[in-house]
């Protein structure tokens, strides 16, 4: 501790350090008598039952007899199969989604309507909202031509919407959007 050489005696003996505590013998056991005991590892043990287990969930059914969190560990042929049906799907995956592309031609699709410069963009919402409920809070604005709140396979709402206004300048409007200036 820098300028403690600076101190009185009497406050130095308080940073000094104290005496080693003396050794004891242990009461509990005496230590000339204790014998080393001889205890292998457990390496072969585990080697065996990680087989057995393996060989258990072959035989029956993938994820009998497991805990809650472990995982099932499967031998390196199995690792290759499961690769190569991982492989296989995304490969399928990336051709539909490039024949898709290839073949959607958004003037062809009947949802795809209205003007650009008409349409409001409304994200993040709620998933009980309804085309009815968007109508009544944005129809303050001006005349709403239609209203489309995008909805998934099995009819579940997306999170987003859009709604084509009969006027540009009735979209453009201040409440909705501040930064522009009418």
């Amino acid at each position: 501790m820098p300028g403690t050489h600076l101190l009185p005696p009497n406050l130095l003996k308080l940073f000094a350090p104290r005496p080693p505590l003396p050794y004891t013998r242990p009461l509990d056991r005496d230590i000339d008598r204790v014998h080393p005991k001889n205890v292998g590892g457990v390496g072969l043990l585990l080697a065996k039952l990680r087989e057995e287990k393996t060989q258990g969930m072959l035989n029956s059914g993938e994820g009998e007899g497991m805990e809650e969190g472990e995982e099932p560990t499967f031998t390196h042929a199995e690792e290759t199969k499961r690769a190569l049906r991982r492989e296989e799907r995304k490969k399928k995956k990336t051709e539909d989604y490039k024949q898709a592309k290839e073949t959607y031609k958004p003037a062809d699709d009947p949802e795809a309507i209205g003007d650009p410069y008409k349409t409001l963009f409304i994200a993040r919402l709620h998933k009980s909202a309804t085309e009815s409920d968007l109508r009544r809070e944005f129809e303050g604005f001006g005349s709403i031509e239609r209203v489309r709140i995008v909805r998934d396979k099995k009819a579940r709402s997306r999170g987003y919407a859009f709604i084509v206004f009969e006027r540009e300048r009735d979209m453009k409007g201040k409440a909705i959007n501040p930064l522009i200036a009418t």
